[in-house]
């Protein structure tokens, strides 16, 4: 696993032993930031259920203003941060130990609104409805923001969730990236 562009384009990253992850490929990941590619730059991003952090990490090499990374397993938390220093961009993230429930109910700074949202939860876990609806209800997007949720082709997201429209959908093996705006009133 690698950056693929930007700033610390070529950096290897860090990730935990085992299958409690499932990093993004670099072959999703290059997809995903070549349609995202005009949105990132000065863009404020949340990696929920971050994992590695690939995706947050990417955002900030290149261009993102600032990125948020939740991830609730301590240990990979650390690799996380960890990942930001050896890519020399710690000074634009901050690293979450905790649940999406927590940082979401908690710990969110609600003067703050995010570009990109990044949701990559268990697969078949049944995360992702509950997680968008609380994203719309603490209306934690900006108007022309857009969540991306990369799930399993048999974990099924609703074409509306509260005051979100699916917009998009990219199709890789059984991964599906999910592209997500707020409806247009």
């Amino acid at each position: 696993m690698r950056v693929i562009s930007g700033s610390a384009r070529g950096h290897k990253l860090k990730s935990p032993r085992g299958m409690a992850t499932r990093p993004t490929s670099d072959r999703i990941k290059e997809s995903l930031f070549n349609i995202i590619a005009a949105h990132v730059p000065g863009s404020y991003v949340l990696d929920l259920f971050a994992g590695t952090g690939a995706l947050g990490i990417e955002s900030l090499s290149r261009g993102a203003k600032f990125a948020d990374f939740v991830e609730k397993n301590s240990s990979t938390a650390r690799i996380i941060s960890e990942n930001l220093v050896h890519t020399k961009l710690s000074d634009r993230a901050k690293v979450h130990v905790c649940d999406w429930k927590d940082y979401i109910n908690r710990r969110y700074n609600s003067t703050c609104k995010y570009d990109i949202i990044f949701m990559d939860p268990p697969y078949g876990k049944d995360f992702i409805v509950p997680v968008l609806k609380e994203i719309a209800s603490k209306n934690m997007l900006n108007d022309d923001g857009m969540i991306i949720v990369e799930r399993d082709n048999t974990d099924i997201i609703p074409d509306v969730i509260e005051d979100l429209d699916v917009m998009r959908e990219q199709k890789y093996g059984r991964t599906v990236l999910t592209f997500i705006k707020k409806k247009i009133k």
